[in-house]
């Protein structure tokens, strides 16, 4: 059943401004020199995003009621669960066309700016689109229960982004130079421009973006109809998605459990939209089993990953036993 949407134009101009405003901070200042984006500095910048997200769910709720901060809150934990998923793909995206660490954050930047243009696009027409089509959300149930057991299926796959027809069709269009030029996307040699495989990898993770964004969108929209919270919500878990990128990036392929976890969620969504009509789970029971789903496959793949701590015992003699 759509609602009525908080988002007036005063609203709506603020926040793009707002995001705008923090993109040109970023680069502009934080970022101005390509340089290897350290542990400590992208988990400050973390616990800046994350900071910025519930400060903003602190004036919905005043604002507008205990209800729309709920569905802000699972709007963006199922975001940036699935976001987790982003830094798999980027992690194989970076090594497949050996991108140092040194330029991975301007191709992420460049990356996430596109993201969000693609993504107002998607939540724009797909609000205009479900409140038209209401039938639509049992579509994209179904689609969300099938991709969620399509990932669990695949879980152990390596994604090949060089394969990718829009890749591959990109680099028939445009030559590609053999090795990085500096932090170049394009560089013109012999009065021709060629692309550089900076180029290519920003390519491949605007593609991942919107095949991404297939999913995640509909998914948020199982939990309001109201545009400017599916909107912000998804804007809040993807600014914050780069400083996530290099705090997990060494770390992520070692959630053994991660991709089972991100599995049941987007089944859970899936399901949950399409009895949407049936019965309808408190926003309120789905973030908690939202949280409780992907904590499991966090502390499961911290206990596979352990050390084992036997120890060897010693016999009476003083030798090995």
């Amino acid at each position: 059943m759509a609602v009525e949407s908080i988002g007036t134009p005063l609203l709506w101009a603020g926040f793009i401004t707002f995001v705008l405003a923090m993109l040109a901070l970023d680069l502009g200042v934080f970022h101005r020199r390509a340089h290897e984006v350290s542990a400590k500095q992208a988990a400050a910048w973390s616990g800046v995003w994350v900071a910025l997200a519930l400060a903003f769910n602190v004036g919905v709720y005043f604002l507008f009621g205990r209800e729309r901060a709920l569905e802000f809150s699972t709007g963006y934990v199922i975001e940036k669960a699935l976001a987790l998923d982003n830094i798999f793909v980027f992690v194989i995206i970076f090594r497949t066309f050996a991108i140092p660490a040194i330029h991975q954050h301007r191709v992420l930047f460049w990356g996430v700016l596109g993201a969000l243009v693609m993504r107002a696009g998607f939540i724009m027409a797909g609000g205009a689109f479900f409140a038209r089509f209401h039938w639509a959300i049992y579509v994209f149930g179904g689609i969300l229960a099938i991709t969620g057991i399509k990932l669990l299926v695949q879980r152990n796959e390596e994604p090949h982004p060089d394969r990718n027809p829009v890749v591959r069709a990109f680099q028939r269009l445009l030559p590609v130079t053999p090795n990085l030029v500096g932090d170049k996307f394009m560089v013109k040699r012999d009065g021709r421009r060629l692309a550089t495989p900076l180029l290519l990898a920003l390519v491949a993770i605007e593609v991942s973006d919107v095949i991404f964004g297939i999913d995640s969108i509909p998914a948020i929209f199982a939990v309001t109809s109201d545009p400017f919270i599916v909107f912000t919500s998804n804007i809040f878990a993807i600014l914050g998605l780069r400083s996530l990128y290099f705090l997990l990036a060494s770390v992520i392929t070692k959630f053994a459990y991660l991709k089972v976890g991100l599995s049941c969620v987007l089944v859970f969504v899936g399901a949950k939209m399409l009895l949407s009509h049936v019965y309808t789970i408190p926003i309120l029971v789905s973030l908690g089993i939202i949280a409780t789903i992907l904590a499991a496959s966090m502390v499961l793949s911290w206990w596979k990953q352990r050390p084992t701590g036997q120890t060897t015992r010693v016999g009476a003699s003083g030798s090995s036993a």
